[in-house]
């Protein structure tokens, strides 16, 4: 005859109270604040705003500054994008208010996630006033797997 120990409810609550913690720390680093500059490669990230809508994904980006001739878009996947453009004047920290850090930075640089697959091939920009409008194309006729 087998004999079972059977679990307290003081066991079971520290398990529980275990993984919730764990949960906690994942979700604090996913969330947790980057800064939005990189002063190894003197790049800015500029502030993206994505729209989805039923047939396309639109995604602007705020780019002060900025010669509309260096602008670069690329499709890194088919949901995935990355944005650069070389600034026309240096910035530096001073210009931006912070005076306990030394640097200055010549362009921006993003990747920007997309929350749907779209048609890189068929995308269209426009930059005015400083702000870069990308239009992409929802791809269309995908499979979605049932499990």
């Amino acid at each position: 005859m087998v004999i079972r120990r059977r679990r307290s409810i003081f066991d079971l609550m520290r398990e529980y109270m275990e993984e919730i913690e764990d949960l906690a720390d994942e979700m604090f680093e996913r969330l947790m604040e980057r800064p939005s500059w990189d002063v190894g490669s003197q790049s800015l990230e500029p502030l993206c705003d994505v729209l989805v809508r039923s047939d396309r994904v639109i995604v602007t980006a705020d780019l002060p500054k900025v010669d509309p001739d260096s602008i670069r878009i690329s499709g890194i996947s088919d949901d995935m994008i990355e944005i650069t453009a070389r600034m026309r004047v240096k910035v530096n920290f001073e210009d931006l208010g912070v005076t306990h850090r030394r640097g200055e930075f010549t362009c921006f640089s993003c990747r920007v996630p997309l929350p749907v697959p779209v048609d890189i091939s068929k995308a269209k920009a426009s930059f005015k006033r400083g702000i870069l409008e990308v239009i992409l194309p929802r791809k269309m006729g995908y499979e979605i797997r049932v499990e």
